[in-house]
Order: structure tokens, then C-alpha cells, then sequence
């Protein structure tokens, strides 16, 4: 009985010296591991500020900045991770392995929405258009309210909320409406072939000049568009801010309508032609 007491003192002895020895080989690398990871991350941390005063002076976009550093942060973790694990002792090929196949199956999960995350990018770095443009892509036309990293949020005409995946948008053809400062509104007005045309295009004129949101330079526009089916087609080009645009529509087309009307312009009287079958 006392031999085996004495054993199992001795084992005791024994295991508690290894996990002494083993502590005390292993707290070096405990220690360094946690000095390098502090100074790692104040690294990362003036790499990332440093970043964003890089992509603040080139007026990157807010979104963009904010998904820039995340990322560079998120790398740049990593990899401090991974060498305080070779510090440690612990073998990172295996997880270096299984971590890039992690990312081939994710990223093959998420195809498309690693496709709209670079279109994203895309957007937010060469900028073909801002909040509050108005743009036709994708078969949609209407005022831009957000460029997000994965779409594009617009405002139709009708006031349907549209968001278009960034993808598509940024290998599509954009047109934008409001690049230039203001927009032309295209209005279509038919008067009688009797008519003296030089007269209509002074009263549409001056109709449209009296609209306070018709803007004055460049200056509105009539034109003979088709002459025809009993008609004469004139093109009635005002010029507005993007916002005031289908208010000039709607109020030039009445303002003109209604200055024909004072000064005798009529418009085409319908002819409708019968053939009796003798």
C-alpha cells in the first residue's frame, strides 16, 4: 500500500515538473505572441488611417472608402493571425489550405454577387454618375438615391423604387441625363399645314420663355420634326434643371397649347378618307 502511494506521488511529481517544463518553454512564445499582436494591430491600425486619408484626398466615394479599409483591415488580421500561429508552433499550411478552398467554394456559391461587389467598386472608383442624376441603364430611367457596393438604387418617374445589381450596370451602356447641368425637354406639337410657321415658332417661344423653370441659356428651340398626314410636326425644345424637368414638360406643353389658341394657330383637322365600293 505505501509502495503504491509512493508511485503515485512520484507520477504526480513527474507530470506536474512537465507541465512546469512545458510552461516554461512555452511562455516565451505566449509572451511574443501577445507583443505581436499588439504592435501588429496598432500597425494595422495607422495602415488603414493612413488609407483613408489617401482615398479621402482623392475623393473616393464614402461607401467605397468604408469597404476599402474593411477589406485591407480583414487581410491584413490574417495574416498577423497566421504568423502568431507559426510563432506559436502551429502548423498553418493545412489551414492556409483549407482556407483557400473555403474561399474557391464561397466564391463559386457567390458568383454573381462577387460580380456585382466588383461592379460595385467599379461604380464607386470611376463615378459615371452621383446621387441625385438622373440616368437610363438597364432599361430603367430615373433619379439615382443610392450607389451601394452590390446595386444601384433609383427613383422612377412614376416613383417606383428600382435597384439595379451592379454587374449588369457597370458592363451595360449608362446614359446620364444630367452630366451636363440641365436637361432638354422634347415636346411634340402639331399645327394646320395652313399655318404660318414662323409665327408658331415665335409664340411657342415666347410660351415657353415665360415658364419660371425653363432655363435661359440654351435657349428654347422649335423646329419643324414632319411634314405630313395632313400636318406640320414642330419639335418644341425647352432646356431645364434635371429636377424641374416634367414640370417644364407638362407646363410648357399647356403654356404653348394655350398661347395657339390666342393667336389663331390651329392645330390639324382630322381627315379620314371613305371609298365606297361601287
Amino acid at each position: 500500500m505505501l509502495l503504491q502511494v509512493t508511485n503515485a506521488v512520484a507520477t504526480t511529481a513527474d507530470f506536474t515538473q512537465k507541465i512546469m517544463d512545458l510552461a516554461w518553454n512555452f511562455a516565451p512564445k505566449v509572451l511574443g505572441a501577445i507583443v505581436v499582436y499588439f504592435i501588429g494591430n496598432f500597425i494595422i491600425g495607422m495602415i488603414v488611417k493612413a488609407l483613408n486619408k489617401v482615398l479621402k484626398a482623392k475623393e473616393f466615394d464614402a461607401t467605397l472608402q468604408a469597404f476599402l479599409s474593411s477589406l485591407v483591415r480583414i487581410v491584413l488580421l490574417i495574416l498577423l493571425f497566421l504568423s502568431i500561429a507559426e510563432m506559436l508552433g502551429i502548423k498553418t499550411t493545412s489551414f492556409a489550405a483549407l482556407l483557400l478552398g473555403a474561399s474557391v467554394a464561397i466564391g463559386g456559391a457567390l458568383n454573381g454577387s462577387l460580380g456585382n461587389l466588383a461592379g460595385g467598386v467599379m461604380m464607386l472608383m470611376f463615378k459615371p454618375f452621383k446621387v441625385g442624376d438622373m440616368v437610363e441603364a438597364q432599361g430603367q430611367t430615373g433619379d439615382v438615391l443610392e450607389i451601394g457596393i452590390f446595386g444601384t438604387t433609383i427613383l422612377t418617374p412614376d416613383k417606383k423604387t428600382v435597384i439595379i445589381p451592379n454587374g449588369p450596370l457597370s458592363t451595360g451602356v449608362i446614359t446620364n441625363l444630367t452630366a451636363n447641368g440641365y436637361l432638354r425637354v422634347d415636346l411634340v406639337m402639331a399645327i394646320d399645314p395652313t399655318m404660318d410657321i414662323d409665327k408658331a415658332r415665335r409664340v411657342a417661344i415666347s410660351a415657353m420663355q415665360s415658364h419660371p423653370k425653363v432655363i435661359k441659356s440654351p435657349a428654347p428651340e422649335v423646329s419643324v420634326l414632319k411634314v405630313g398626314d395632313g400636318m406640320v410636326t414642330l419639335a418644341v425644345r425647352p432646356y431645364c434643371a434635371q429636377p424641374d424637368y416634367w414640370d417644364v414638360y407638362f407646363g410648357c406643353t399647356e403654356l404653348v397649347k394655350n398661347a395657339f389658341d390666342r393667336e389663331g394657330i390651329n392645330g390639324p383637322i382630322p381627315h379620314r378618307v371613305i371609298i365606297n365600293k361601287i
